[in-house]
């Protein structure tokens, strides 16, 4: 029997500092040579996902965006890919008329970018890209309108719960969105993707893929829920929303004391026989 293991990365995989400890990397690296099947579930990009998990080289599939990208980690081939269609320009254009610019994910060129208006830019989306300076995706434009340019996958709106939460209700049913304050800046985010993209349907994309029969997953925020709900088995950490615990098979150790790796580490052998 193969089993896919499925990991958040913020709050569960992550220590508080935000980044995988040398414990957590040696062990998924040597149990993933022995032949576990792991990957994580983010909402970072590829990019900043690699550089917080430092250390590991496991040669896995990640998933990315929130599920909109699988990508091979060893050769960065893009497994699986999910963009936006025509219509989310009609989203963007309902945004700028209520003054929100957010921040827009795509591909120009065949090139990842993160596109903004700087002088447009709300104070929470100042203060985060202030920490993206030296990306290699960082892409200013003049005017809303060259938001729209190349391959849409991405939106990331950052701003006061009252302007926000009105698109989230308008837009839940028509693509996938995340509503929920960051836990290290404490702002308000609201992110859309396409629909087809989510942590629980990329998951079981790559089940598929890799012709896996069971999947067992660890989170720790609400958004983890709808991977819970589609996993043979999941795990909260100690340190994961009530609402989530709730949900899951068991309750592990916390991400500061590497509870996944060390469920993994006590688990894997005995679940594969």
């Amino acid at each position: 029997m193969r089993t896919l293991y499925v990991s958040d990365l913020d709050g569960t995989l992550l220590r508080s500092d935000e980044r995988t400890s040398d414990d957590t990397n040696e062990t998924i690296n040597r149990l993933t040579e022995e032949g576990m099947i792991f990957s994580y579930a983010t909402a970072r990009s590829f990019v900043t996902a690699r550089k917080v998990t430092e250390g590991m080289e496991a040669k896995i599939p990640v998933i990315v965006y929130n599920g909109t990208f699988v990508i091979d980690q060893a050769t960065e081939k893009v497994l699986i890919a999910n963009y936006f269609d025509e219509t989310v320009f009609g989203v963007l254009d309902d945004l700028f008329a209520h003054g929100i610019y957010p921040i827009v994910y795509s591909y120009i060129e065949g090139m990842e970018k993160f596109s903004f208006v700087p002088e447009l830019c709300s104070q929470g989306i100042t203060s985060f890209l202030e920490t993206r300076k030296d990306d290699q995706r960082w892409n200013e434009v003049s005017s809303p309108a060259d938001l729209k340019k190349g391959n849409l996958f991405y939106i990331t709106c950052i701003g006061e719960p009252e302007q926000l939460k009105p698109f989230y209700e308008k837009y839940r049913s028509l693509y996938h969105c995340v509503y929920q304050v960051d836990i290290y800046s404490g702002e308000q985010w609201f992110e859309i993707m396409p629909k087809a993209a989510s942590k629980s349907n990329t998951a079981m994309q790559l089940k598929r893929l890799l012709d896996c029969d069971r999947l067992v997953v660890f989170g720790d925020g609400k958004n983890d829920l709808d991977l819970f709900e589609i996993a043979d088995e999941c795990y909260a950490v100690q340190n994961a929303d009530e609402e989530l615990k709730k949900k899951a098979t068991g309750i592990i150790g916390a991400n500061d004391e590497d509870g996944v790796a060390r469920w993994l580490e006590e688990h894997y052998q005995r679940m594969e026989r």
